[in-house]
């Protein structure tokens, strides 16, 4: 990667880390995985089996996780070229990818109600038809 690549990557970079936060942590293709995580984060013993079980099942600590990820794949760093770069790049591309969750949620959140909402009138159309017998 560049030495100081241009701020346009911060945005272009959170979008993977959005995605993959998003898919273990919501997703039907990760279902099974999450639920044995939630039940062992509410079930374990110790603070740090609870807490690391609880990783896998929240989006935003997932996704601090992804971003180092990220951040070793690519070497992105942010206004300072040393370990200082690293750590700004890393919390703003987190900051970053989870207002692409939110917005993603509220988009989905949307088209579920404008589904329900169409639903419903198909069925009130439906019901208001009168059969016609031969």
């Amino acid at each position: 990667m560049l030495s100081n690549p241009p701020i346009y990557w911060l945005f272009i970079l959170a979008l993977p880390i959005a995605c993959m936060a998003w898919t273990v942590t919501h997703e039907e293709v990760f279902r099974e995985p999450r639920e044995y995580c939630i039940k062992w984060s509410k079930e374990s013993s110790t603070l740090f089996k609870r807490k690391f079980f609880y990783l896998f099942t929240c989006e935003y600590c997932f996704s601090h996780y992804v971003t180092i990820f990220v951040l070793l794949l690519t070497g992105y760093k942010l206004y300072a070229t040393d370990w200082r770069g690293y750590i700004l790049a890393g919390f703003a591309l987190v900051w970053i990818a989870n207002i692409y969750m939110s917005l993603y949620n509220i988009i989905r959140i949307d088209l579920k109600k404008e589904k329900l909402i169409a639903q419903r009138e198909e069925q009130a159309i439906e019901e208001d038809k009168p059969t016609i017998e031969m």
